[in-house]
């Protein structure tokens, strides 16, 4: 599965309660499960793959925003370079891709697991996270905290994940898969807790799309 699918998935989202400047990654972490029930974002993402032989290492950008509810509800609007969403409600996850006009929908729990969205959208707090994932704090880069999560599960594409936090505030995350790819998604415009409208996280085919059910 792309990183872009596995992620956002996911993925999920950004936000934060108020900053505390002195705060390390693990209670930034824990801050943000804690008070984080919904929020929404703008983010750009650099997805790189590993260079073949002899060639130079290509970036791909894409851009786009982000909402999120707790348990486990969140959707992502990539805008450019290419139209796709992907939204789930709870039970399902689609992906729509506008230039195929298809949609691909998996059942939620099968598809999350041990991924970047279980960090951000879906866990109730750190003791749930750490039932999944291998969490500990990383030196501080970039004017961020960092905490790195490795997946317990070997059986999944994901290798880790580094979060980055201003404060309590999510600024970052940084993917690398088993085949040694790595995105970067950075966030802003974050708003934290705002009323979302109850139809944001519903997805229905548009007309004349392809519907594949895995």
């Amino acid at each position: 599965m792309p990183l872009k699918k596995l992620f956002v998935i996911a993925c999920t989202a950004a936000l934060a309660a108020s900053a505390s400047a002195w705060a390390g990654g693990m209670e930034s972490l824990e801050a943000f499960v804690k008070n984080a029930k919904s929020g929404r974002a703008e983010f750009t993402q650099t997805v790189t793959a590993p260079p073949r032989e002899g060639q130079t290492a290509r970036a791909k950008v894409s851009n786009g925003t982000f909402e999120f509810q707790r348990p486990g509800k969140f959707r992502f609007d990539y805008k450019k370079p290419f139209a796709q969403s992907i939204v789930a409600d709870g039970e399902t996850l689609s992906l729509y891709d506008a230039d195929l006009n298809q949609v691909t929908q998996r059942k939620q729990a099968q598809a999350l697991g041990s991924t970047p969205a279980a960090l951000i959208a879906a866990a109730a707090d750190l003791r749930a996270l750490q039932a999944d994932f291998s969490l500990e704090d990383s030196p501080e880069r970039d004017g961020l905290q960092w905490v790195k999560a490795t997946p317990k599960s070997k059986e999944g594409q994901l290798q880790s994940v580094q979060i980055g936090f201003q404060g309590e505030a999510l600024a970052a995350l940084e993917i690398l898969d088993s085949f040694g790819q790595r995105s970067v998604l950075k966030f802003s415009k974050v708003e934290l807790n705002p009323s979302l409208p109850a139809g944001t996280f519903q997805f229905k085919p548009p007309a004349g799309a392809d519907v594949l059910r895995q």
